[in-house]
């Protein structure tokens, strides 16, 4: 773990703690791979490698493809992708992914303390809780994707909205991710940013977006419990 420069921590405690989902508490990197590359060669365009669809990820499905697809592809050709992208997704569904390394302990180690827990996605709301309640049941109390009322982060009205029916004020929450887009939504609804060093961007851009501490283990999140 380490505290982002110019930082002065006094033991910071939360009673909540809401989560970032791909590359944050599941590796999908893989699936999102394997799934985006398929539509695209089916439509004829060209195809990514795993380290490029990591570049891609992180604020939605649509800006994804937007990254995936030529300059000037137009605005109907990207929403007709993504819904065929959404079609596909159940086809490919959860072969390749997995928990991140101690993230189930984890979790469960948080709820011991008696936090509550939250997940809040830029992945589509059905498809965010569906893989949440395939790979860490039981767990969450609040779940949200991208949807008509939760746009998509660094918007901050779904961690907002997330905290409110948690029952808890920002000053008591953690929220934890691996893109700057994360950060700056922590930032924005108040809460107290925690970046990890595991996921899909560089901790450098986390820093740089608001991050005041970053873990290398979720076991270091157990620390910042209220007891």
């Amino acid at each position: 773990m380490r505290i982002c420069a110019g930082e002065k921590l006094d033991n910071p405690r939360f009673k909540a703690f809401v989560f970032d989902l791909d590359g944050t508490l599941l590796n999908t990197l893989p699936d999102l791979t394997a799934l985006t590359n398929a539509v695209l060669e089916r439509n004829g365009y060209r195809t990514y490698s795993e380290a490029d669809i990591r570049s891609f990820v992180g604020d939605g499905v649509k800006v994804l493809l937007q990254r995936a697809l030529p300059m000037g592809t137009s605005a109907e050709e990207i929403d007709r992708l993504m819904g065929e992208w959404k079609k596909c997704y159940p086809e490919f569904g959860y072969a390749l992914t997995k928990p991140y390394p101690h993230l189930p302990e984890t979790l469960d180690g948080l709820c011991r303390r008696g936090a509550k827990l939250g997940a809040l996605s830029n992945k589509f709301d059905a498809a965010a809780r569906e893989v949440i309640g395939t790979f860490l049941p039981g767990r969450f109390t609040v779940v949200h994707g991208e949807s008509a009322d939760t746009p998509r982060k660094p918007d901050p009205t779904g961690l907002k909205k997330t905290m409110a029916e948690l029952g808890v004020d920002p000053a008591d929450t953690a929220y934890i991710g691996d893109s700057a887009g994360d950060m700056t939504t922590a930032v924005r609804a108040g809460a107290f940013p925690i970046g990890v060093s595991w996921g899909y961007q560089d901790v450098e851009r986390l820093e740089e977006c608001g991050a005041r501490v970053i873990v290398d283990d979720p076991r270091e999140l157990v620390q910042f419990a209220a007891e």
